[in-house]
């Protein structure tokens, strides 16, 4: 199955300033659609890092999503540090400067035209109902950080993501993850398809233990939730 990876990229979120919003979001949005999403990073608005971080990760997965700092302002640097990672110039795009000319009109400056200065090679994907297109370079598509933003244009996109959703079981027992450990590892071992985890949750009255078995293999999702519900009692 598809891979991909997440990029978010800004000091205010490692600041504390502001919660992630975006890494919430995509993990449920790429779980429904199907794609496998591998690796999650909060990197600062440093153009050596975010470089390095989206380099490494373009070659790593078969998607990368970035977040943040494509805005007009001084620290907006991940258009031009993408271009870096890919060892090309940045050009103002014609398409994008005539969006921005047009909307902002006299409001119109250098600081603004920043945003319609693009790596060269990097495609514009109109989908759906959205003001000004989505810029992907390669293997990475360039979201903005804000979050109503984020989910708007990716919900746009999503259909290029999609693929063969994951089923889930979720089994709950009051018994110790000590006690039901040799049967989680018989089921792991029976069905090595099958992702199963263990999560206790101390808060709740009796405390319980979660068991999450994951498959995109509907008889080996189904022969293994029945073994293991068997063995739970």
């Amino acid at each position: 199955m598809a891979t991909a990876a997440l990029v978010i990229i800004g000091n205010e979120i490692l600041s504390g300033k502001f919660p992630d919003e975006n890494g919430p979001f995509l993990i449920r949005r790429l779980r429904e659609l199907g794609c496998d999403l591998a690796r999650l990073v909060v990197i600062p608005d440093e153009p050596d890092v975010i470089a390095m971080e989206v380099r490494t990760c373009s070659e790593r997965f078969d998607h990368v999503f970035t977040s943040g700092g494509v805005g007009p302002t001084h620290d907006d640097l991940t258009l031009p540090s993408i271009a870096t990672a890919f060892g090309v110039a940045v050009h103002r795009h014609p398409t994008l400067e005539a969006i921005i000319r047009k909307r902002l009109g006299d409001a119109c400056n250098d600081a603004a035209l920043r945003m319609a200065e693009i790596p060269e090679g990097a495609e514009l994907w109109w989908d759906g109902e959205v003001r000004f297109p989505l810029v992907v370079m390669r293997n990475v598509a360039i979201f903005p950080g804000v979050p109503a933003l984020f989910r708007l244009k990716f919900d746009a996109v999503a259909h290029r993501y999609a693929g063969v959703p994951m089923g889930v079981e979720r089994l709950w027992t009051e018994r110790t993850e000590p006690e039901i450990a040799d049967l989680l590892s018989e089921a792991a071992a029976r069905w090595p398809d099958v992702a199963i985890g263990s999560y206790p949750r101390f808060e709740l009255s009796p405390a319980r233990v979660l068991v999450t078995l994951e498959s995109r293999d509907p008889a080996a999702l189904a022969a293994s939730a029945g073994f293991v519900q068997a063995g739970l009692g």
